[in-house]
């Protein structure tokens, strides 16, 4: 399936990669009750629908709720299906439900769609908390704007609502733009303690929600309940990931080799999942301004000769591979699996590189990406070292 807001195209395909059918249909009640008629046809079927995470998320989750089976088809697979199958990046609605259904048909392990009503709420939350803080950070940069106007040199950096209101009280401009100013600034003031209010609340109401889904990340140093829940929802099942090299593949934290001939060099990556690297980021920064053993691993790798960016990533690396253990070791002690392993984590690792702790070691190389990976769509569950 190739969703859009008003409209999917489906393409019928077979396992041998024979097409059967497809058709258009409307996303509105009407719409959809035909599609679910018409693919009453092939009883034995699993729906492949790209991107079930954004535009493709409001028709699985009403499948899902009718008892079918969904896959979920990154975009980004589906692109390069379309380029092989057509020879040009050419998109129609029909193509790209032809390269979606090639996708479905030829990957294995592709992620199921779940309903986990648990997570869907934390993802809510979620979203709105970081709604409110992009909206708190907005109406701060107008209200120092505005200050700026009104007094010479302007206000402080770290600006409350109530310094702000105590620095208006003291302002009485006599020309009528200076009085729009101060009136816009005083409304501005006002809807800054509002937004303070319902991020007080929203903390609190994500606070307690991750506490019971019995995660150990708020033990972290640097990650606080909306980081917290921010990995829960958008890691989902942290089996699905081989190894710890991999989930830092995904997270955007593996440096990427950059190496030509005797020039052996790496640099960063730009790609991942950009609000898990924003999560990993800010636990670093977290650490670094705290005597800690991630400030002491970044002191380290300057000492070797890394500049502060460098030292930065391989920090995240570390953090990246220590927010994998606690999550697996979670998941372990939630299967109650019993199997021991050596104290890399993994299963026969017998190297000194856990990363049980909620700090950085020191011993642990900085691994580019992964190499090919070997069809494993699930990691065995270890127990935790």
């Amino acid at each position: 399936m190739d969703p859009h807001k008003r409209s999917a195209t489906i393409e019928v395909m077979t396992a041998d990669e024979a097409i059967l059918g497809g058709d258009r249909f409307a996303t509105d009640r009407d719409g959809y009750a035909e599609m679910r008629r018409y693919a009453c046809q092939w009883p034995d079927r699993i729906w492949a629908i790209e991107g079930c995470a954004g535009i493709g998320k409001h028709i699985a989750v009403r499948l899902l709720a009718d008892g079918e089976e969904v896959v979920d088809v990154p975009p980004k697979l589906s692109a390069r299906a379309r380029v092989f199958a057509t020879g040009q990046g050419r998109k129609t609605d029909a193509t790209d439900a032809h390269s979606v259904a090639l996708v479905g048909t030829r990957m294995a392990g592709l992620r199921p769609v779940v309903t986990d009503e648990q997570l869907e709420v934390l993802r809510l939350l979620v979203d709105r908390r970081r709604s409110l803080g992009e909206e708190h950070t907005r109406k701060t940069s107008q209200l120092h704007q505005l200050l700026l106007e009104l007094i010479p040199g302007g206000a402080k950096r770290n600006l409350s609502a109530a310094q702000a209101k105590a620095m208006l009280a003291k302002i009485r401009p006599r020309d009528v733009v200076g009085k729009t100013r101060r009136r816009v600034a005083a409304e501005l003031v006002a809807d800054l303690e509002r937004i303070y209010a319902r991020k007080k609340e929203a903390n609190k109401e994500l606070t307690a929600l991750v506490k019971d889904t019995g995660t150990s990340l708020l033990d972290l140093h640097g990650i606080g309940p909306t980081g917290a829940a921010r990995l829960l929802v958008e890691v989902g099942d942290i089996t699905r990931f081989p190894n710890k090299a991999h989930f830092a593949s995904w997270n955007g934290t593996a440096p990427l080799d950059a190496s030509s001939g005797d020039q052996v060099r790496h640099r960063l990556s730009r790609k991942g999942n950009r609000q898990i690297n924003r999560v990993l980021h800010t636990m670093a920064r977290v650490q670094l301004r705290n005597p800690t053993e991630g400030r002491a691993y970044y002191d380290r790798k300057k000492a070797d000769g890394k500049a502060p960016m460098e030292a930065m990533r391989c920090v995240k690396r570390r953090l990246s591979d220590i927010v994998f253990q606690t999550m697996l070791n979670d998941a372990v002690r939630t299967t109650g699996t019993t199997a021991r392993t050596g104290p890399g984590g993994q299963r026969g690792d017998d190297s000194d590189s856990s990363a049980a702790g909620s700090q950085p070691h020191t011993n642990s190389s900085d691994k580019p990406l992964p190499g090919p990976a070997t069809q494993h769509p699930r990691t065995p569950l270890t127990a935790a070292s």
